[in-house]
């Protein structure tokens, strides 16, 4: 997750998705990954103070600031690089599971009213942002 100016995503040329201010999210699923998971994430990357406030401390939510939210699937992120020389992505879902769930994680986002754009699911994608600080946080429900 990472605090942005502006964030896009294109496929083919094409702009699919764009935000303002708000979260660039690089969503990956692993296969245990389930339901209760995708709550818990959303409601945390909801709730999450890394917005500055008026004294320019980090302690406004994405819900305070009034940002907005660029959802992009990545599988790429279960990659394990410990052994050999090219990635293993054994522990990323497959699709028949993954897209789903990142329906699924995005329908949660929306509901809150947040504006929630998103890349194409499976899709090769140029994704561009301008970070806003640096502020990049790593969520992992395996962690939480």
């Amino acid at each position: 997750m990472q605090r942005v100016r502006y964030a896009r995503v294109r496929v083919h040329e094409q702009m699919v998705g764009e935000i303002g201010k708000g979260l660039l999210i690089l969503v990956g699923f692993t296969h245990t990954d389930a339901e209760p998971d995708l709550t818990y994430m959303a409601d945390k990357i909801l709730h999450l103070r890394v917005f500055e406030d008026q004294d320019g401390k980090m302690n406004d939510s994405i819900l305070d600031a009034g940002g907005e939210i660029l959802s992009v699937s990545q599988f790429t992120l279960y990659g394990d690089a410990r052994k050999g020389r090219r990635p293993n992505f054994m522990e990323a879902a497959r699709p028949a599971v993954a897209l789903p769930l990142y329906d699924y994680f995005n329908d949660l986002l929306a509901k809150t009213g947040m504006r929630v754009q998103t890349g194409v699911f499976g899709a090769m994608m140029q994704v561009e942002s301008s970070n806003d600080g640096p502020v990049t946080i790593l969520l992992d429900s395996d962690h939480l």
